[in-house]
């Protein structure tokens, strides 16, 4: 289905009169901000690793100061970044609206928090925050800054290790988030699942779960994903083009 003319117009009106919303953002959202997706930055001097290498407990412990290189780039990749249109639309819809949206997100960026939905739901977690790699075994436990400046940066004291607080592979996510996206996939009355390949599970099961709840299910995005047949209405464009005409002045 096109996004333009009616689809847009009928989508609208559904949004206008939704009680609950519920946002699932990917990594093509981030990438409208020049946030390059984990395999599209795996270029240059990164093109020769295995995403496991960079993005696994295993692949840390075996060379830290090149994972941490890894995410330090990363990082200041996300810290230049500005949100889009897209994440504008999705902030200022929020601020009108309070207690109507509620964000989903894969991306482990800031650009939803700094547009206004700092109650987003994290799913894959922060990169631009700091956690020990090991559990600290004292009580309370030490402050990351704290820590001894490194790549990476240590625990003077036991020489734990600081990692980025995002998911990698073979972890779990983080605490609640899936339980909060899952309350919010099954209480709301729209669904947009914007700019994600729909190849990532469990975020990807939260589409049939929110249909599955008498959700109305919208994908916007530029290619097919692999849960366009969960949807009832499928729209080809970007966050940054489409949020916009289906937010702005609701």
């Amino acid at each position: 289905m096109s996004g333009h003319g009616a689809p847009i117009d009928e989508l609208r009106e559904r949004l206008r009169g939704a009680g609950s919303i519920c946002v699932l953002t990917g990594a093509g959202m981030s990438a409208e901000s020049g946030i390059a997706t984990f395999r599209d930055a795996l270029t240059g001097l990164w093109s020769r690793f295995d995403p496991a290498q960079l993005a696994s407990e295993e692949g840390f412990r075996a060379d830290p100061a090149l994972v941490w290189g890894w995410y330090a780039a990363r990082r200041d990749g996300v810290r230049r970044a500005a949100p889009n249109a897209g994440h504008v639309a999705l902030g200022a819809f929020a601020r009108r609206h309070p207690g109507r949206l509620t964000v989903v997100s894969q991306n482990v960026d800031d650009l939803h928090q700094r547009a206004g939905n700092a109650g987003t739901i994290r799913l894959h977690g922060d990169i631009l925050e700091d956690r020990w790699l090991e559990a600290c075994k004292r009580r309370p436990a030490c402050d990351t800054l704290t820590a001894t400046p490194g790549t990476p940066p240590r625990c003077a004291e036991c020489g734990n290790f600081v990692r980025p607080g995002v998911v990698w592979f073979g972890e779990m996510l983080p605490a609640g988030a899936l339980e909060a996206a899952d309350a919010a996939a099954e209480r709301c009355d729209v669904m947009l699942v914007v700019g994600t390949s729909g190849a990532v599970w469990p975020a990807a099961g939260l589409a049939g779960r929110a249909r599955r709840g008498g959700a109305h299910v919208v994908i916007v995005n530029p290619q097919p994903s692999e849960i366009d047949d969960e949807a009832h209405t499928v729209l080809r464009g970007t966050a940054a083009q489409l949020l916009p005409a289906l937010l702005d002045g609701l």
